[in-house]
């Protein structure tokens, strides 16, 4: 009892003391036994128990303290709840028993109002330097807001009675309810009760229509603007009633310019009223009036009707005026009203009006009639003209028949004189005649004489005329004769720079195929250098075994490829030249023959097509290096592709949703070397506008653009924004700023876009050809297979391959594709992937047609633009679908092999062979169900499968070495060149063999032509050779015989075709008879006819001749496009050096500051004498209890604890040798490289063999190697 009176007394104190916070303090005291105080706000305390104090007339005692802080508790709890936005809370705050609030309504509809009410009071408290409210403060705001619902009832119900008097009709009940004093109305007249009925009454019914609610009623602000509307109504009749007495007035005491002033008064409205024109105003008006003064009766009413329709009527003797009408009212005849007055102005008005006008144009009055007259003038002369054309033919035939007799009269007269003296004129014609003779030759052969230089020149002129005239009809001609022919047929030959040019292009096909290989090494280099250094830092373990690993792998790339030729395929002995002559065959065949690989693609698992498409696709066809390998992939495509739609596609729509792999592939393939410098070409200059306008920010997220907008207004105002920082998009689009600032944004995309598309669909010709001729492909097998689908769903899908599929990947990320040119330390900025990514999400919407929908609202803005992109989109996607067919385009058919003078060379690596081989056996079954196919009789001759030592002819001398697999690895990835033929190019019968035959025949018929011509095949070939041209023909063997002799000291330089070499080397003579004996069988065969003298023959020499200059400038454009694709390789290999420099050079940092780290804790250790430990010893019971051995084979857990593992860290960083004993014996021993732990780690293996015994936890050995030895 004793603490709580020392506690009150401590109370007391502290009130008197005045500190808010003792006051708090103490009455939190527990020996004080009061309820709880909340510490917010301590003023509220002090400030009402100083109050209460003050009445008290002495100190508080304890039972009064303790019913007063109950209530200041509560209300210092209602002053916390008004901070929040919660009114339920407040509203239950002020029902709280101790907090003696009264006549608190919980109403839902009042919660708010009471709420907002405090609210306001207490800003205004602060305001005041008051941070709360009292408990009288919190009442009168209730009673106040219970006063204003009160009111507000009460002139709702006064509303409605004013509606429902309306309804009456009644104008005096209508009065009344205006005229209650809770509707609070204004202006309220009694005079004016009709009026206010037929307002209100009109605004009603006005409403009910326009609301189409028959139960329509007026508000309270409606009344009042109805009451408002008939005073003024009230008011502007009774000055119109004012003022017509006024002017009647004004024209009995004949006063003009009061009349005028009565006239002009707005209070009558009058029109037309003109200060020039009052005397006939007060004129007409005065006759008027005393016309009117003849009828009626003088009485006292008058009526004037207003605007809206009402009559206001108004007694002229008291001033009196009424809205009803008067009884027995008849209208006073003393007065002129409104309309009568308005009648007699216009009238006056306008009569001045015109006068003025005419006075004014009387020029133009002139002007007109005078054009009146021309008028009329101009109508009589047209009508005789009219008359003359009618009577065109009579006039014409009257003059034709007086010319004819006059010419015919002087005709007769001239023929009369002639035959009067035919004699002289004969004599007069014979000597002219001569002498002009005489004159015209001897000009000539002057002529001739002095230009003698230039008769030679005219002649020699001829000669090359004739030149080009044969080379025209050997090129346009469709059968050119064989004197023509032989003119050209030495076009045929090769000559040095055209070996020096084929050479030069297959070292550069062969460097380039090197070129792309080292590539794809040097980037799986560093993105295996990416998952070590990733490891690293994961692991923490020494970068010295990171570093060692590089240098092994570059150490094993560089022996890559090294072995001698003489022990592998390329080897002097027959096994291995049958060998490498049955793999030449076999990939020739399958080069040439799509189908193969295209059923192969398709055989084979989808997990090992991207790969198998990579290393020996692509390598088979060279990287399509020159235009016979690209057009040869180009049927692979196309044969795939079609095979493709016809077996696997159902939906047109699964090409797109899915990811089809020939299409993948073809993409692929287009991206790459072969079409790198064509999408660079074409993106270039769209990407890098992007990326070099540093004011372009196209952000069309509306969540991104107002946090933005936030950021912005706090960084000029320096204030924190009073707006949420989180938000959906529809809550940022609620604000008018964020959607400005999108719709610039949105406007800005559309342009960019616009831009974009139109340089896209512009550059039809800088899209590749073979992605053009596969679009093609993929538009005709969609229309063969969905014939009923309509042509715009075709180009969507066609759209999807050549913009989605093939451009929009680089624009989105241009320096993943080389489109532009950003260092290794320099990347993209994410504003410049976010302009990107906005502008290829329109381009995609273009090209598939599809609007912006619901989900996109506020890019919708770009629908018209997506409309009409899409039209455009349709056009480019046509005219790129029109290439002409691949033979056309390269010029090449199926005797292309065997007029080229080269053989195809590729560079396979060991391992594809191989793979190939074996893929081919394993699905021979469906690539070649016949068993007559060649591929057949191919594989039979390579029998089964080798392995990596039969085809190099080396072996690691230990396979029991751990290295051996490696090193086997390493050997397989060794290139070999195979010179690929056909094993098939000689057939005894049928169709190829007479094909075959022909080839021969013309080979040799050009070699005879060449030397004898003669005016047809059969007259040279049965026409004896002069000495001359037998000696030519030995030249032109003994020529050939050289360059073949310097092209064998290399055998990966160009070789001739060996096909018929024994043939080329007889004597002409023999040449003509074997042409004369195999022309008979193909003439048998239906191949040739003697009948047209061989010109079948003759035209495919003709044809081999044309082919033959394009061949050359073909040639001439392989070497530029490989030398730049060369040198595209080159910076791009010098790209990824530099990238691997760099990655060194972050390791060596690393190095340095771990030697730092090193050092210091080599110290350390040295001062606490603990060292780390070299080797560990651990039994299998141990490590079996620790979780790291989870099962040994054979044995029982009992005998784990006889087995002991010795880790011994080697020399080689990372390396340590395992050593298993059993009760002391040595069992067995491995080497544990970390990085190996580290990388089955990286690839989910959470269990490893040790022993082929020992099943061993990955991750606590990592976790035991990383604690033991490396101190984690």
């Amino acid at each position: 009892m004793g603490n709580i009176l020392n506690a009150v007394a401590t109370i007391n104190s502290a009130i008197d003391g005045g500190n808010a916070e003792d006051t708090v303090l103490a009455l939190s005291n527990k020996d004080a036994k009061l309820p709880a105080v909340l510490r917010q706000p301590v003023n509220l305390y002090q400030s009402e128990l100083h109050k209460f104090k003050a009445a008290n007339d002495g100190d508080l005692a304890h039972d009064q303290l303790v019913d007063a802080v109950r209530v200041l508790t509560a209300i210092a709890q209602i002053n916390h709840i008004l901070e929040s936005e919660d009114a339920g809370a407040t509203v239950a705050a002020l029902l709280a028993p101790y907090a003696c609030i009264n006549d608190v309504d919980d109403d839902e509809t009042l919660q708010q109002r009471y709420h907002d009410a405090l609210v306001s009071m207490k800003r205004q408290r602060v305001q005041e330097g008051v941070d709360f409210l009292t408990q009288n403060d919190i009442q009168a705001n209730v009673d106040k807001v219970n006063a204003e619902v009160m009111e507000e009832q009460e002139r709702i119900l006064a509303v409605a009675r004013i509606n429902e008097a309306l309804d009456t009709g009644d104008p005096a009940e209508t009065l009344e309810a205006l005229q209650t004093p809770a509707a609070k109305l204004g202006d309220v007249d009694a005079k004016h009760a009709v009026i206010y009925q037929t307002v209100l009454q009109t605004d009603k019914e006005q409403k009910a229509k326009t609301t189409e609610d028959e139960a329509a009623v007026l508000w309270l602000d409606e009344i009042q603007d109805g009451v408002n509307k008939a005073n003024k109504t009230a008011n502007d009749a009774n000055k119109l009633a004012i003022g017509m007495v006024t002017i009647n007035l004004m024209i009995d005491e004949d006063n003009n310019s009061a009349l005028l002033g009565a006239l002009q008064s707005s209070d009558v409205g009058l029109n037309s009223v003109t200060q020039d024109c009052v005397e006939g105003y007060s004129t007409q008006l005065r006759a008027a009036k005393q016309e009117k003064l003849q009828s009626g009766s003088p009485t006292s009413w008058v009526s004037h009707q207003l605007k809206n329709g009402m009559l206001f009527y108004f007694n002229l003797d008291t001033m009196e005026s009424r809205w009803l009408e008067p009884e027995e009212f008849e209208s006073s005849n003393s007065q002129l009203s409104k309309p009568e007055v308005q009648a007699i102005l216009t009238r006056v008005t306008a009569d001045y009006d015109r006068g003025l006008l005419f006075k004014a144009n009387e020029d133009k009055i002139v002007l007109l009639q005078s054009h009146t007259r021309g008028v009329l003038a101009r109508k009589a002369y047209q009508e005789r003209l009219d008359f003359i054309k009618r009577q065109l033919p009579a006039i014409i035939r009257i003059q034709s028949w007086f010319k004819g007799r006059k010419q015919r009269q002087a005709y007769s007269d001239r023929v009369n004189y002639m035959k009067e003296h035919e004699e002289q004129a004969v004599k007069i014609q014979s000597y002219g005649k001569m002498h002009l003779a005489r004159k015209a030759y001897k000009e000539r052969l002057q002529y001739f004489r002095d230009n003698a230089s230039a008769v030679v020149k005219l002649q020699s002129f001829w000669r090359s005329n004739k030149a080009r005239h044969d080379y025209h009809i050997l090129t346009h001609e469709e059968n050119p004769p064989v004197v023509v022919v032989s003119k050209f047929v030495h076009l045929l030959e090769q000559g040095e720079q055209d070996l020096k040019e084929e050479l030069e292009l297959q070292g550069l096909r062969g460097r380039v195929v090197k070129q792309i290989r080292t590539n794809q090494q040097l980037e799986n280099d560093l993105n295996l250098m990416d998952i070590k250094i990733g490891l690293l830092v994961k692991n923490r373990i020494t970068l010295q075994d990171v570093v060692a690993g590089a240098g092994q792998g570059r150490k094993a790339r560089r022996n890559t490829g090294d072995f001698s030729r003489e022990k592998g395929l390329k080897a002097l002995s027959k096994e291995k030249r049958e060998m490498l002559e049955a793999y030449q065959h076999l990939f020739y065949l399958l080069q040439t023959n799509p189908s193969y690989l295209a059923k192969l693609i398709f055989a084979m698992p989808q997990s090992k097509t991207t790969k198998f498409m990579e290393s020996v696709i692509l390598t088979l066809y060279n990287y399509a290096a020159n235009q016979r390998e690209e057009y040869l992939l180009l049927r692979l495509f196309k044969t795939a592709l079609e095979e493709e739609i016809t077996s696997k596609v159902d939906k047109m729509l699964e090409i797109v949703t899915g990811n089809p792999m020939v299409i993948r592939m073809v993409v692929t393939f287009n991206r790459g070397a072969k079409g790198q410098s064509s999408l660079r070409e074409l993106l270039q200059p769209l990407v890098k506008s992007v990326l070099e306008d540093k004011s372009l920010n196209i952000n069309t997220n509306p969540v991104e653009v107002y946090k933005a907008w936030i950021s912005q207004t706090e960084t000029e105002t320096g204030e924190a924004s009073k707006l949420p920082y989180d938000v959906t998009g529809a809550q940022a689009l609620a604000h008018q700023e964020v959607k400005d600032k999108l719709f610039e944004c949105v406007k800005c995309l559309g342009e960019v876009a616009n831009r974009f598309l139109t340089h896209i669909v512009s550059s039809v010709d800088k899209i590749p050809y073979g992605i053009r001729y596969i679009a093609k492909v993929l538009k005709h097998s969609l229309e063969t297979k969905f014939p009923e689908a309509s042509s715009d769903d075709v180009l969507k899908i066609v759209g999807n391959l050549i913009y989605y599929r093939y451009m929009n990947p680089a624009i989105v990320a241009p320096d993943a594709f080389d489109i532009v040119d950003i260092g290794v330390e320099k990347g993209m900025s994410n504003d410049q992937r976010r302009n990107l990514g906005s502008i290829t999400k329109v381009l995609q919407s273009v090209a598939s047609g599809k609007k912006f929908g619901e989900d996109s609202a506020h890019l919708q803005q770009l629908n018209p633009f997506v409309e009409e992109a899409f039209e455009r989109f349709k056009v480019f996607y046509n005219d790129v679908c029109d290439v002409a067919e691949p033979e056309d385009a390269f010029n090449i058919d199926e005797y292309s092999d065997f007029v080229n003078p080269s053989k195809p060379i590729v560079y396979m690596s060991v391992k594809e062979i191989i793979d190939t081989h074996a893929l081919l056996m394993e699905h021979l079954d469906a690539l070649a169900p016949d068993k007559e196919d060649p591929l057949h009789e191919l594989l039979d001759d390579l029998g089964e499968v080798p392995s990596v030592e039969d085809i190099l002819g080396e072996a690691p001398a230990d396979l029991s070495d751990p290295q051996a697999e490696q090193v086997i690895a390493s050997m397989a990835k060794t290139e070999i060149s195979l010179t690929l033929n056909n094993k098939f190019e000689i057939h005894e019968d049928g169709d190829e063999d007479t094909k075959k035959l022909f080839l021969k025949v013309k080979r040799l018929l050009v070699d005879v032509i060449g030397c004898q011509s003669g005016d047809s095949v059969e007259h040279i070939l049965t026409t004896p050779a002069t000495t001359d041209q037998e000696e030519a023909h030995r030249l032109l063997v003994q020529k050939r015989m050289k360059q073949d002799e310097s092209l064998k000291h290399d055998s990966t330089k160009l070789t001739r075709n060996a096909s018929g070499l024994d043939d080329n080397k007889l004597p002409i003579e023999a040449k003509k008879q074997k042409i004369l004996k195999s022309l008979g069988k193909l003439d048998e065969a239906g191949r040739v006819s003697k009948e047209d003298d061989y010109q079948d023959l003759i035209n495919s020499i003709a044809q081999d001749i044309r082919n033959q200059r394009r061949y050359r400038q073909r040639r001439k454009q392989d070497l530029l496009r490989m030398r730049g694709t060369l040198e595209g390789l080159e910076n791009k290999a010098t790209f990824y050096e530099e990238q691997n420099d760099y990655y060194n050079q972050y390791i060596r940092t690393c190095l340095d500051n771990l030697q730092a780290k090193k050092v210091f804790k080599t110290d350390e250790k040295k001062k606490g004498g603990k060292h780390k430990a070299s080797n560990l010893k651990y039994t299998g019971a141990k490590l079996y209890e620790k979780g790291i051995i989870l099962e040994i084979e054979g044995l029982e857990e009992p005998q784990y604890k006889n087995v002991m593992f010795e880790i011994t860290q080697t020399s080689d960083p990372g390396v340590f040798d395992v050593n298993a004993k059993f009760m002391g014996v040595k069992m067995d021993s491995i080497q544990l490289v970390f990085q190996d732990l580290l990388q089955l780690q990286y690839e989910g293996a959470q269990v490893m063999n040790m022993f082929n015994r020992a099943k061993i936890n990955v991750n606590l050995l990592i976790f035991m190697v990383n604690k033991k030895f490396y101190g984690k």
